[in-house]
Protein backbone atom coordinates (compact mmCIF):
# COMPACT_ATOMS: atom_id res chain seq x y z
CA UNK A 1 0.00 0.00 0.00
CA UNK A 2 1.00 3.56 -0.76
CA UNK A 3 1.64 5.65 2.11
CA UNK A 4 0.34 8.99 -0.05
CA UNK A 5 0.29 11.37 3.16
CA UNK A 6 3.72 10.74 3.66
CA UNK A 7 4.63 11.22 -0.02
CA UNK A 8 2.97 14.70 0.14
CA UNK A 9 5.18 16.08 3.43
CA UNK A 10 7.49 17.04 1.55
CA UNK A 11 7.93 18.43 -2.20
CA UNK A 12 11.12 16.72 -3.03
CA UNK A 13 9.74 13.43 -2.33
CA UNK A 14 6.87 13.98 -4.03
CA UNK A 15 8.64 15.45 -7.47
CA UNK A 16 11.14 11.78 -6.93
CA UNK A 17 8.45 9.92 -6.82
CA UNK A 18 6.26 11.23 -9.33
CA UNK A 19 7.55 14.23 -11.18
CA UNK A 20 5.38 15.94 -10.05
CA UNK A 21 5.16 18.81 -6.90
CA UNK A 22 3.02 18.73 -3.82
CA UNK A 23 0.56 21.64 -5.46
CA UNK A 24 0.60 19.87 -9.32
CA UNK A 25 -0.17 16.51 -7.88
CA UNK A 26 -2.94 18.12 -5.92
CA UNK A 27 -4.35 19.66 -8.57
CA UNK A 28 -4.49 16.89 -10.64
CA UNK A 29 -6.40 14.81 -8.56
CA UNK A 30 -10.11 16.30 -9.25
CA UNK A 31 -9.34 15.77 -12.82
CA UNK A 32 -8.52 12.50 -12.52
CA UNK A 33 -11.43 11.62 -9.86
CA UNK A 34 -13.56 12.75 -12.63
CA UNK A 35 -12.28 10.64 -15.46
CA UNK A 36 -11.53 7.79 -13.44
CA UNK A 37 -15.41 7.70 -12.93
CA UNK A 38 -16.28 8.89 -16.48
CA UNK A 39 -14.17 5.18 -17.31
CA UNK A 40 -15.33 3.34 -14.71
CA UNK A 41 -18.88 3.89 -16.25
CA UNK A 42 -17.86 3.19 -19.86
CA UNK A 43 -16.55 -0.31 -18.39
CA UNK A 44 -20.23 -0.76 -16.62
CA UNK A 45 -21.05 -3.39 -19.39
CA UNK A 46 -19.25 -5.82 -18.42
CA UNK A 47 -19.03 -5.03 -14.50
CA UNK A 48 -21.23 -8.01 -12.53
CA UNK A 49 -21.73 -5.72 -9.27
CA UNK A 50 -22.62 -2.52 -8.82
CA UNK A 51 -19.91 0.52 -8.29
CA UNK A 52 -18.06 0.25 -4.49
CA UNK A 53 -19.24 -3.58 -4.45
CA UNK A 54 -17.18 -6.22 -3.27
CA UNK A 55 -13.27 -5.96 -1.55
CA UNK A 56 -11.48 -2.62 -1.02
CA UNK A 57 -8.72 -2.47 -3.45
CA UNK A 58 -5.47 -1.83 -2.11
CA UNK A 59 -5.35 1.82 -3.44
CA UNK A 60 -8.57 2.94 -1.66
CA UNK A 61 -8.39 6.96 -2.52
CA UNK A 62 -8.24 8.36 -5.77
CA UNK A 63 -4.45 9.88 -4.47
CA UNK A 64 -3.23 6.64 -3.84
CA UNK A 65 -4.17 5.58 -7.42
CA UNK A 66 -2.77 8.64 -9.00
CA UNK A 67 0.24 8.18 -6.71
CA UNK A 68 0.24 4.73 -8.04
CA UNK A 69 0.52 5.15 -11.86
CA UNK A 70 2.61 8.39 -11.41
CA UNK A 71 5.13 6.25 -9.85
CA UNK A 72 5.18 3.82 -12.25
CA UNK A 73 5.79 6.23 -14.78
CA UNK A 74 8.04 8.10 -12.96
CA UNK A 75 10.62 5.02 -11.27
CA UNK A 76 9.98 2.52 -14.12
CA UNK A 77 10.18 -0.55 -12.02
CA UNK A 78 9.65 -3.73 -12.56
CA UNK A 79 6.25 -5.42 -11.93
CA UNK A 80 8.35 -7.65 -8.99
CA UNK A 81 9.63 -3.95 -7.37
CA UNK A 82 6.27 -2.30 -7.62
CA UNK A 83 4.50 -5.92 -6.18
CA UNK A 84 6.96 -5.51 -3.39
CA UNK A 85 7.05 -1.35 -2.60
CA UNK A 86 2.83 -2.15 -2.48
CA UNK A 87 2.36 -5.43 -0.75
CA UNK A 88 0.68 -6.56 -3.63
CA UNK A 89 0.87 -9.93 -6.34
CA UNK A 90 3.23 -8.60 -9.47
CA UNK A 91 -0.50 -9.52 -11.86
CA UNK A 92 -2.12 -6.76 -9.78
CA UNK A 93 0.01 -4.18 -10.40
CA UNK A 94 -0.34 -5.10 -14.26
CA UNK A 95 -3.57 -4.85 -13.94
CA UNK A 96 -3.75 -1.61 -12.24
CA UNK A 97 -0.92 -0.02 -14.79
CA UNK A 98 -3.56 -1.08 -17.35
CA UNK A 99 -6.39 0.60 -15.82
CA UNK A 100 -4.95 3.94 -15.24
CA UNK A 101 -2.87 4.75 -17.82
CA UNK A 102 -6.18 5.25 -19.96
CA UNK A 103 -7.58 7.08 -17.29
CA UNK A 104 -4.18 9.51 -16.51
CA UNK A 105 -3.82 10.47 -20.45
CA UNK A 106 -7.92 11.38 -20.46
CA UNK A 107 -7.27 13.81 -17.14
CA UNK A 108 -3.91 15.00 -18.68
CA UNK A 109 -6.22 15.74 -21.96
CA UNK A 110 -8.89 17.48 -19.95
CA UNK A 111 -6.08 19.44 -18.50
CA UNK A 112 -5.01 20.88 -22.17
CA UNK A 113 -1.57 19.40 -21.56
CA UNK A 114 -1.56 16.76 -23.83
CA UNK A 115 0.66 17.37 -27.45
CA UNK A 116 -1.15 16.74 -30.41
CA UNK A 117 -0.50 13.42 -32.44
CA UNK A 118 -1.34 15.34 -35.92
CA UNK A 119 -1.76 18.76 -37.14
CA UNK A 120 -3.66 18.89 -40.36
CA UNK A 121 -2.53 22.01 -41.55
CA UNK A 122 -1.10 25.34 -41.26
CA UNK A 123 -4.32 26.96 -40.77
CA UNK A 124 -5.25 24.32 -37.71
CA UNK A 125 -1.45 25.35 -36.31
CA UNK A 126 -2.37 29.03 -35.91
CA UNK A 127 -5.80 28.22 -34.40
CA UNK A 128 -3.91 25.96 -32.06
CA UNK A 129 -1.25 27.72 -31.31
CA UNK A 130 -1.62 31.22 -32.65
CA UNK A 131 1.27 33.04 -30.47
CA UNK A 132 3.58 30.45 -30.88
CA UNK A 133 6.88 32.91 -33.89
CA UNK A 134 9.44 29.83 -33.29
CA UNK A 135 9.36 25.81 -33.19
CA UNK A 136 11.94 23.27 -32.52
CA UNK A 137 12.01 20.63 -34.11
CA UNK A 138 14.13 17.27 -33.19
CA UNK A 139 14.17 13.43 -32.74
CA UNK A 140 14.68 11.79 -29.73
CA UNK A 141 15.11 7.71 -29.65
CA UNK A 142 15.21 5.49 -26.30
CA UNK A 143 16.88 1.97 -26.45
CA UNK A 144 14.60 -1.07 -26.50
CA UNK A 145 15.39 -4.60 -25.71
CA UNK A 146 16.68 -6.48 -28.46
CA UNK A 147 14.25 -8.73 -30.31
CA UNK A 148 15.78 -12.32 -30.83
CA UNK A 149 14.17 -12.32 -34.15
CA UNK A 150 16.84 -11.10 -36.80
CA UNK A 151 13.97 -9.80 -39.19
CA UNK A 152 12.80 -7.46 -36.02
CA UNK A 153 16.57 -7.02 -34.97
CA UNK A 154 17.56 -5.31 -37.98
CA UNK A 155 14.49 -3.02 -38.21
CA UNK A 156 14.79 -2.06 -34.69
CA UNK A 157 18.80 -0.85 -35.25
CA UNK A 158 19.76 2.88 -35.34
CA UNK A 159 23.24 3.67 -37.03
CA UNK A 160 23.47 6.25 -35.03
CA UNK A 161 22.98 5.19 -31.63
CA UNK A 162 24.66 1.65 -32.80
CA UNK A 163 21.56 0.03 -30.69
CA UNK A 164 18.24 -1.37 -31.46
CA UNK A 165 15.58 1.91 -30.40
CA UNK A 166 13.00 3.53 -31.04
CA UNK A 167 12.39 6.96 -32.11
CA UNK A 168 9.99 10.31 -31.75
CA UNK A 169 10.00 13.37 -33.86
CA UNK A 170 9.07 16.32 -31.06
CA UNK A 171 8.07 19.76 -32.03
CA UNK A 172 8.73 22.00 -29.49
CA UNK A 173 8.19 26.12 -28.51
CA UNK A 174 10.46 28.61 -27.05
CA UNK A 175 8.60 28.06 -24.06
CA UNK A 176 10.42 24.19 -23.96
CA UNK A 177 6.38 23.20 -23.98
CA UNK A 178 5.69 19.86 -26.47
CA UNK A 179 3.03 21.38 -29.11
CA UNK A 180 3.26 18.26 -31.40
CA UNK A 181 5.04 14.78 -30.85
CA UNK A 182 5.08 12.05 -34.10
CA UNK A 183 3.97 8.53 -32.98
CA UNK A 184 7.02 6.08 -31.82
CA UNK A 185 8.78 4.44 -35.01
CA UNK A 186 11.72 2.06 -35.56
CA UNK A 187 15.13 3.44 -35.01
CA UNK A 188 16.27 2.95 -38.39
CA UNK A 189 13.92 5.18 -39.89
CA UNK A 190 15.68 8.43 -40.24
CA UNK A 191 14.16 11.92 -38.64
CA UNK A 192 13.03 13.64 -41.72
CA UNK A 193 11.49 10.74 -43.35
CA UNK A 194 9.34 10.42 -40.37
CA UNK A 195 8.38 14.23 -40.09
CA UNK A 196 7.78 13.73 -43.82
CA UNK A 197 5.56 10.48 -43.50
CA UNK A 198 3.16 12.19 -40.64
CA UNK A 199 3.80 15.96 -42.51
CA UNK A 200 5.33 17.87 -39.12
CA UNK A 201 6.93 20.34 -41.31
CA UNK A 202 4.03 21.14 -43.59
CA UNK A 203 1.73 21.99 -40.79
CA UNK A 204 3.80 24.85 -39.65
CA UNK A 205 2.86 28.11 -41.21
CA UNK A 206 5.72 30.01 -43.04
CA UNK A 207 5.92 32.97 -40.76
CA UNK A 208 6.90 30.42 -38.06
CA UNK A 209 10.49 30.13 -37.99
CA UNK A 210 11.78 26.20 -38.23
CA UNK A 211 14.67 25.50 -36.19
CA UNK A 212 16.61 22.44 -36.94
CA UNK A 213 19.64 20.38 -36.92
CA UNK A 214 21.57 19.19 -40.05
CA UNK A 215 19.56 15.65 -40.14
CA UNK A 216 16.56 17.64 -41.64
CA UNK A 217 18.27 18.51 -44.54
CA UNK A 218 15.96 19.42 -47.70
CA UNK A 219 13.11 21.07 -45.78
CA UNK A 220 14.29 24.42 -46.87
CA UNK A 221 12.21 23.27 -50.19
CA UNK A 222 9.45 23.13 -48.87
CA UNK A 223 10.01 25.85 -45.57
CA UNK A 224 11.79 28.85 -46.35
CA UNK A 225 11.91 29.78 -43.07
CA UNK A 226 14.03 27.32 -41.96
CA UNK A 227 17.36 27.65 -39.47
CA UNK A 228 19.54 25.05 -40.08
CA UNK A 229 23.32 25.05 -38.89
CA UNK A 230 25.91 25.02 -41.90
CA UNK A 231 27.28 21.74 -42.87
CA UNK A 232 31.10 21.09 -43.58
CA UNK A 233 31.99 18.08 -46.19
CA UNK A 234 35.33 16.78 -47.26
CA UNK A 235 36.58 19.33 -49.89
CA UNK A 236 34.35 22.41 -48.05
CA UNK A 237 35.47 22.72 -44.43
CA UNK A 238 33.39 25.44 -42.25
CA UNK A 239 34.45 29.02 -42.54
CA UNK A 240 35.07 30.86 -39.25
CA UNK A 241 32.27 32.92 -39.98
CA UNK A 242 29.63 29.69 -40.21
CA UNK A 243 31.21 28.04 -37.32
CA UNK A 244 30.27 31.61 -35.31
CA UNK A 245 26.55 31.10 -37.00
CA UNK A 246 26.51 27.57 -35.41
CA UNK A 247 27.30 28.45 -32.28
CA UNK A 248 24.65 31.15 -32.07
CA UNK A 249 21.94 28.87 -33.74
CA UNK A 250 23.01 26.06 -31.26
CA UNK A 251 22.63 28.33 -28.21
CA UNK A 252 18.59 28.63 -29.06
CA UNK A 253 18.25 24.96 -30.36
CA UNK A 254 19.29 23.77 -26.67
CA UNK A 255 15.35 24.64 -25.67
CA UNK A 256 14.81 21.83 -27.56
CA UNK A 257 16.56 19.76 -25.55
CA UNK A 258 15.46 21.04 -22.69
CA UNK A 259 12.20 20.51 -23.64
CA UNK A 260 12.98 16.58 -24.50
CA UNK A 261 15.01 16.25 -21.22
CA UNK A 262 11.51 18.02 -19.50
CA UNK A 263 10.27 14.25 -21.08
CA UNK A 264 12.67 11.92 -20.40
CA UNK A 265 12.49 12.77 -16.43
CA UNK A 266 9.99 10.13 -16.37
CA UNK A 267 12.40 6.99 -16.47
CA UNK A 268 9.48 4.92 -18.12
CA UNK A 269 10.46 7.19 -21.53
CA UNK A 270 14.14 7.31 -21.13
CA UNK A 271 15.13 3.80 -19.84
CA UNK A 272 15.67 0.74 -21.94
CA UNK A 273 12.17 -0.37 -22.92
CA UNK A 274 11.31 -3.83 -21.68
CA UNK A 275 7.48 -4.11 -21.65
CA UNK A 276 6.10 -6.58 -24.15
CA UNK A 277 2.62 -4.77 -24.80
CA UNK A 278 2.83 -3.54 -28.86
CA UNK A 279 3.28 0.34 -29.03
CA UNK A 280 2.84 0.85 -24.92
CA UNK A 281 6.59 2.74 -25.58
CA UNK A 282 4.66 5.52 -27.96
CA UNK A 283 2.00 5.97 -24.54
CA UNK A 284 4.68 6.72 -22.39
CA UNK A 285 6.44 9.03 -24.59
CA UNK A 286 2.74 10.51 -24.60
CA UNK A 287 1.88 10.84 -21.03
CA UNK A 288 5.48 11.91 -20.04
CA UNK A 289 5.45 14.82 -22.54
CA UNK A 290 1.74 15.63 -21.19
CA UNK A 291 3.02 15.46 -17.27
CA UNK A 292 6.02 18.02 -18.35
CA UNK A 293 3.43 20.28 -20.35
CA UNK A 294 1.12 20.49 -17.29
CA UNK A 295 4.14 21.28 -14.90
CA UNK A 296 5.07 24.01 -17.27
CA UNK A 297 1.60 25.10 -17.30
CA UNK A 298 1.38 25.63 -12.99
CA UNK A 299 4.47 27.18 -12.86
CA UNK A 300 3.71 30.20 -15.39
CA UNK A 301 0.86 30.46 -13.59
Amino acid sequence: MINTQRMLRSDRVCKALTGLGISEFQALVPTFEECLAAHRYMMKPIRKRRLGGGKKGALPTTADKLAYILMYLKIYPTYDVMGFLTDRERGKCCESVQLLLPVLEMALGRKQALPKRKITSADAFFRLFPQVKDVFVDGTERRVQKPKNLKRRNKLYSGKKKATTRKTIVLSDDKKRILLMSPTKSGRRHDKRIADKFRIIDSVPQNVAIWVDTGFQGIQSSHPNTVMPAKATKNNPLTEDQKQDNRVISGVRILSEHAIGGIKRLRSASDIYRNRLPNLDDTFNFLAAGIWNFHLQLATQ
